[in-house]
């Protein structure tokens, strides 16, 4: 039995712009264009889920994907850090962000931590696993992040590591007990040859 998920990151909006914790704000009009133009390069799938977030939802939306939500995909819960920038967040506390960045384990903004929401996507993955087909969601860059670690195997400081562009397609495939993981590819490129495109 061999499981396929599609993890694709929403498209730009502001707060993506402005290296802002997601504060609910929705997409720009070049991301939602985007999103739009990548509509027929998402193959079908038995599932399509959405991270509840106003910018996965548009995404989704803009993708042409009829989605549920999932919970278990939902972003990293920033607590009183919602909505501000890296910037801001140091200016503010220093110490406590340094401490989050340096230790998965940490919550000093009264939200998630990294390590929790690592265990949260690999239980998500684990049941995914169970089932064969293909899956496709639409969730947070940091979703991606954390099943990335958790499909590699790496110690979740790697977390910090990886890098998820806006409108990317991150595709694993479980079976046997392991995932392979396919990098992010771009999504609503004008420059990609039929051949190119993802999932063809």
């Amino acid at each position: 039995m061999t499981t396929r998920v599609t993890l694709i990151s929403p498209a730009m909006n502001p707060a993506v712009r402005e290296a802002r914790f997601d504060d609910g704000c929705s997409l720009d009009a070049a991301g939602a264009a985007r999103a739009r133009s990548a509509a027929d390069e998402v193959r079908p799938a038995a599932a399509a889920l959405v991270s509840p977030a106003v910018r996965c939802r548009q995404t989704a939306a803009a993708l042409g994907l009829h989605v549920r939500d999932e919970p278990a995909l939902a972003g990293l819960d920033m607590g009183r850090w919602r909505g501000l920038t890296l910037d801001e967040a140091a200016a503010r506390e220093p110490e406590a962000l340094a401490r989050w960045l340096a230790d998965p384990a940490a919550r000093p903004h009264g939200g998630e931590s990294v390590h929790l929401l690592c265990a949260r996507v690999g239980g998500w993955l684990d049941e995914a696993a169970r089932t064969s087909g293909r899956l496709v969601a639409v969730v947070e860059p940091e979703v991606v992040r954390a099943a990335t670690v958790r499909v590699l195997g790496a110690p979740e400081d790697a977390f910090w590591r990886i890098d998820v562009a806006p409108l990317t397609a991150t595709a694993f495939t479980g079976r046997a007990g392991r995932w392979n993981l396919a990098p992010g590819t771009a999504l609503g490129r004008t420059d990609r040859t039929p051949a190119e495109r993802p999932g063809r």
